[in-house]
């Protein structure tokens, strides 16, 4: 049977919930799968509408011909993320998908035009995404800036469609109460990517390492060599005050974790740890973010309080009760299922 809806996809850590989520809110006939393999497959659920990849050369061109194939029937392509440059090569060589494609836009699949490096592979894999990004007719994010950034890097001339898309976009309850305490509990970044720039929040720190602080970095996620030198760092710097987290916690206990925390800082350059982000405000906590960002300017325009990085001169414990009034009614799964019906109308 053919699928109206494909959505073709890595299985990143935001996508098992995602299926879940869709195909107990809409029709699941409508739609199918087509995944990669990743870090999060073992939390598929065996729905019938998906459709994994497998490991193997063989099982990879396999998958490759059902992607062709059911693009071209598909009413509505659905492309989450635009980093699998074989997919990106379909479509610079089969143009026509593109008036149905609709780019779910991540964040590093965009961002490589500004920190990619600028080696001959870039260049070669930019040769390929440019039409590509210039002529898909649809853009999904809930970061207008994001579709400003892609126009003026791509030419993109795709229709703009508001979407939180993913449940870690959600603002989500905590059902203990927030854990009271006179030590200032600072999270640093959300994973061991360099591009959380670990070390100049440490240096931002420092003139506060005899107040009653403890550091928190979770590390468990990304560049494992350069989690080791945050905290080498941070250990020489603050001591028993840094806690480094390096192993996976449950959703739930993560939650707990971030209950806890007064004041999260992420000095990314780039919009990036929006699930991070949006948890922490919709709890009420102090965040820092870069003023130079899309992300800064979204919660601006939606009347949320976040705190400029570059200006950090203080450490006080603050509940933004207002804040968590305003993610709870933005980033609501009612809100959520409402923009997917839009993304999933056969009119839009």
């Amino acid at each position: 049977m053919t699928k109206k809806i494909v959505h073709i996809t890595g299985c990143d850590k935001f996508i098992p919930p995602f299926i879940r989520f869709v195909n107990e809110k809409f029709n699941s006939k409508e739609h199918q799968f087509l995944i990669t393999n990743g870090m999060s497959q073992k939390d598929l659920i065996n729905y019938e509408n998906i459709e994994l990849s497998g490991v193997s050369k063989s099982k990879e061109i396999i998958h490759y011909v059902k992607v062709l194939i059911k693009m071209h029937k598909a009413e509505k392509i659905i492309l989450h993320g635009l980093f699998n440059i074989k997919l990106v090569q379909i479509l610079f060589f089969m143009p026509w998908l593109l008036k149905k494609c609709y780019w779910v836009m991540w964040g590093g699949d965009l961002y490589t035009y500004q920190i990619g490096e600028r080696t001959w592979k870039w260049q070669v894999k930019e040769l390929f995404r440019r039409p590509v990004i210039k002529n898909i007719s649809h853009l999904v994010t809930y970061i207008p800036g994001d579709v400003d950034l892609a126009r003026r890097w791509y030419g993109a001339k795709g229709e703009y469609h508001e979407c939180l898309m993913y449940l870690s976009n959600t603002y989500k309850a905590l059902d203990a109460p927030s854990i009271q305490s006179d030590t200032v509990n600072i999270q640093i970044g959300n994973s061991a990517d360099s591009s959380n720039s670990h070390f100049e929040i440490l240096d931002k720190l420092l003139p506060f390492k005899n107040q009653n602080i403890k550091i928190y970095a979770p590390l468990s996620y990304g560049d494992q060599a350069h989690a080791k030198k945050v905290i080498a760092k941070g250990k020489e710097l603050f001591g028993e005050k840094f806690i480094a987290l390096t192993e996976f916690m449950p959703f739930e206990q993560y939650l707990q974790f971030l209950g806890s925390i007064d004041i999260a800082i992420f000095n990314h350059e780039r919009q990036q740890a929006m699930g991070n982000t949006i948890t922490l405000l919709g709890l009420g906590k102090t965040v820092f973010i870069r003023s130079d960002t899309t992300q800064w300017k979204f919660f601006k325009d939606k009347n949320i309080e976040v705190y400029d990085f570059l200006k950090l001169d203080s450490l006080n414990k603050k509940e933004h009760l207002h804040n968590t009034r305003e993610v709870k009614q933005y980033f609501s799964q009612d809100n959520l299922k409402e923009q997917l019906s839009l993304l999933f109308n056969f009119n839009c």
